[in-house]
């Protein structure tokens, strides 16, 4: 019998891409989404259930009907500027629903889960590559959020059993190699997609914030890991704790960290379009750079990316996009 596993945000960017890897590696996914930023059409490996985390009576219903044997939790604002600007909003969502969540695990003897973090949660690191046992100082209501949450999940863990691995993404980016799934977002905020937008002249230009940062060509540094690789993160954490029954975390990056400018030589390159450009001022509280050291889950999770190389990110991405994502199938 497959086992079952419940996705809550399944039908967003990176639940999607998981679910798909679930159903590869034999698994039964279950989209749970409230279908706010999510897209039925990215629920495609198994079944769509409509729901959202704070409806206790409706996750029970899910639970009772799929019995799952884990979860995997996506299900969460993401946006950090609302998150400064509606804080209450996030802590809401994010904690609560998360909290809403863990009691319907509790109520149908669930003991497993692994929870979608952030590289945020570090906010402004004074080390770089940014380990698992680095300061977790996050600077915005959205990285204290998640990092409110694996808190929550360690007490869990010790007064109920529920054992968790909380993975914290850095730069999720590209689209399923097959083309089937991608990012698609509204309002769209990550930095490749709107540069290949500006390259198709979907937008005007694309604006780099900061060209002062002490980095190679003055633009920041970010270490992008490519989505089908963060799935391939999650079915295997979901085998650690089925083998060896303990909590942990992991950074997910590749290690190697890309500038602002090289994402535009390189959309350029792929797209064979030039990308209008505007220069403007830093963002208060961007790093000049974030990336992580990915040894813990090599050694732990045997997660090596294979999709990650900055060509394969972007052409994946761009070929998503040039055929208009969901709105173009």
């Amino acid at each position: 019998m497959k086992s079952t596993i419940l996705v809550t945000g399944g039908a967003g960017y990176i639940g999607s891409h998981t679910c798909k890897a679930l159903r590869d590696s034999d698994c039964l996914p279950v989209a749970y989404d409230n279908l706010v930023y999510g897209h039925r059409e990215a629920a495609q490996w198994g079944p769509l259930e409509y729901g959202d985390i704070l409806d206790h009576a409706r996750l029970d219903q899910v639970f009772r009907l799929y019995q799952p044997e884990a979860v995997i939790h996506f299900a969460a604002y993401a946006y950090v500027g609302e998150s400064v600007v509606d804080p209450g909003k996030y802590y809401q969502n994010n904690v609560a629903g998360t909290i809403n969540l863990l009691e319907s695990m509790r109520r149908h003897g669930c003991r497993m889960i692994i929870f979608s973090s952030t590289c945020a949660s570090f906010g402004l690191p004074k080390m770089i590559p940014i380990g698992e046992t680095a300061e977790q100082n996050p600077i915005n209501p959205y990285g204290r959020s998640k990092l409110m949450i694996e808190q929550i999940l360690k007490d869990y863990d010790g007064a109920y059993g529920i054992r968790h691995i909380a993975l914290r993404y850095f730069n999720a980016a590209g689209a399923d190699p097959e083309g089937v799934v991608g990012e698609d977002h509204e309002p769209e905020t990550h930095l490749i997609p709107l540069v290949i937008d500006a390259a198709l002249g979907r937008r005007e230009c694309i604006e780099i914030f900061g060209t002062d940062y002490p980095t190679p060509d003055g633009t920041a540094i970010r270490d992008y890991v490519h989505v089908t690789d963060l799935a391939d993160a999650h079915v295997r954490a979901v085998d650690k704790l089925r083998r060896d029954g303990s909590s942990d975390q992991f950074n997910l990056g590749t290690g190697t960290g890309t500038s602002v400018r090289q994402i535009i030589q390189s959309v350029e390159t792929i797209s064979r379009c030039t990308v209008p450009v505007r220069e403007g001022h830093r963002r208060p509280g961007d790093p000049p750079e974030l990336v992580a050291d990915p040894r813990k889950a090599l050694q732990f999770l045997d997660w090596r990316p294979r999709f990650s190389e900055l060509e394969t990110i972007v052409g994946t991405a761009f070929r998503w996009h040039e055929g208009g994502g969901f709105r173009g199938a």
